[in-house]
C-alpha cells in the first residue's frame, strides 16, 4: 500500500486527507518514484479549490470573484478522489515496459502529472533528471515549476544582457529563478517584495521595492533609465502599470493573472508548449546552483501528514522561496 493527500470535494486546506491507495503501477514510459520531498505551488491550491476547473471553459480570472468561487467550491467535487502536487524529488521505485536509462534506486527528481503528495508517485520517463548529491530532496522538489516557468518567460520577453527587467513577486519561487537567471544573463533586475525580503534580495543583486499605490514612481526612482520588460509572478492587480513602465504590452508577460489578454498582455502557462525540455531548463540552472550563483530557498517544509498546513501557508503568500512538504 501507499498513502497519499487527496480530496474528495473542492475547497479549503481541510478538505485535504491523508489515504491508504494501492501502490500505484508504472504503465508504458512511466517511473514510479518512492517521494521524498514534494513540491507545493500556487496551481495546487488552486485546482484543489476548485477554481482552475470553474475557470477552463472560459479561461477568466477568478482573482476577482475568489469569495464566490469559494463558496461555489464547496458545492461541488472531482469525479473522483484526486491527489495533489505536481513536483517531486526521491528514488526510482519501479520503471514501466519501454523505460530505460532509469533503474531502482536512482534519485532523480522533476514533474509528475498528480498526487506528487504522497509516498509513491508516477512520472513520465522524460520528466524526471538525476539528482547530483550536492542538491537535497527538499531544494530539489522545490525546483522544476519555478525553473521551467521561469526560463520560458525569459525566452517570451527575450531580455538581453544590459537590459533592465522588473519582477513582480521576485521573493516567491518564479519571481527568485527568474531574477538570478536574468542577473546570470547579465540583466538588472527591479523586484517587487514586501519589505522584510529586500535585505535578502538585495544581496542577490536585485533593487527591490514595496508594492501599493505610487509602484511606478519608485520603480523609476531605482530605475531611472526605464524598464524593458516586466514578469508579473503575483496576480496583484499590477498589469496595467506594467504596460506603463514597460511602454507597451507584448513587453510583459504574466504567469498569475488571466486577465492578461484586457491588457493585450501575454498569459504564459506551461501547457501551451513551446517551451524547453527539463532537460534543457537544468542544464542552464544546474551549473548556476553549483556554484552558488542561484539559489531558491525553503521557506518551511513541512511533514506530509501536514499537507494542509502547508497549502494554508502557500495561499497566504509573500514567500521566500517555496513551501515543500516531506516524506520519511
Amino acid at each position: 500500500m501507499s498513502r497519499a493527500i487527496r480530496y474528495a470535494r473542492y475547497g479549503g486546506p481541510e478538505v485535504l486527507t491523508l489515504d491508504e491507495v494501492p501502490l500505484p503501477e508504472p504503465g508504458p514510459g512511466q517511473v514510479r518514484i518512492a517521494v521524498r520531498a514534494a513540491g507545493v505551488n500556487g496551481v495546487d491550491w488552486k485546482i484543489r479549490r476548485g477554481l482552475m476547473a470553474q475557470d477552463s471553459a472560459h479561461d477568466r480570472a477568478h482573482d476577482r470573484a475568489h469569495d464566490r468561487a469559494h463558496d461555489r467550491a464547496h458545492d461541488s467535487a472531482p469525479a473522483e478522489p484526486s491527489g495533489t502536487g505536481v513536483e517531486v524529488a526521491g528514488t526510482v521505485d519501479a520503471v514501466g515496459p519501454g523505460v530505460d536509462g532509469w533503474s531502482a534506486g536512482q534519485a532523480v527528481f522533476g514533474r509528475v502529472p498528480s498526487g506528487g503528495a504522497a509516498t509513491h508517485a508516477l512520472a513520465a520517463a522524460e520528466d524526471l533528471l538525476a539528482k547530483p548529491d550536492w542538491l537535497s530532496f527538499e531544494e530539489a522538489a522545490a525546483l522544476p515549476v519555478a525553473a521551467e516557468t521561469a526560463h520560458r518567460a525569459l525566452g517570451q520577453l527575450k531580455v538581453r544582457s544590459g537590459q533592465t527587467l522588473l519582477v513582480h513577486a521576485v521573493a516567491g519561487g518564479v519571481g527568485l529563478v527568474a531574477a538570478q537567471l536574468a542577473r546570470a544573463r547579465g540583466v538588472e533586475v527591479v523586484g517587487t517584495a514586501s519589505a522584510v525580503h529586500h535585505e535578502f534580495l538585495r544581496g542577490l543583486g536585485v533593487l527591490p521595492v514595496v508594492y501599493g499605490d505610487g509602484l511606478a514612481g519608485r520603480v523609476r526612482a531605482v530605475a531611472p533609465g526605464g524598464v524593458d520588460a516586466v514578469l508579473d509572478a503575483s496576480g496583484r492587480d499590477v498589469l496595467a502599470v506594467s504596460v506603463e513602465l514597460a511602454g507597451a504590452p507584448e513587453r510583459v508577460v504574466t504567469i498569475a493573472d488571466r486577465r492578461a489578454a484586457e491588457y493585450g498582455v501575454r498569459f504564459s502557462t506551461g501547457s501551451a508548449g513551446g517551451g524547453a525540455t527539463l532537460s534543457e531548463v537544468f542544464a542552464e540552472i544546474l551549473p548556476l546552483m553549483e556554484r552558488g550563483a542561484l539559489r531558491v530557498p525553503i521557506e518551511r517544509a513541512f511533514p506530509l501528514e501536514r499537507t494542509a498546513d502547508a497549502h494554508r501557508l502557500s495561499e497566504a503568500g509573500h514567500l521566500r522561496g517555496k513551501v515543500v512538504v516531506t516524506v520519511p
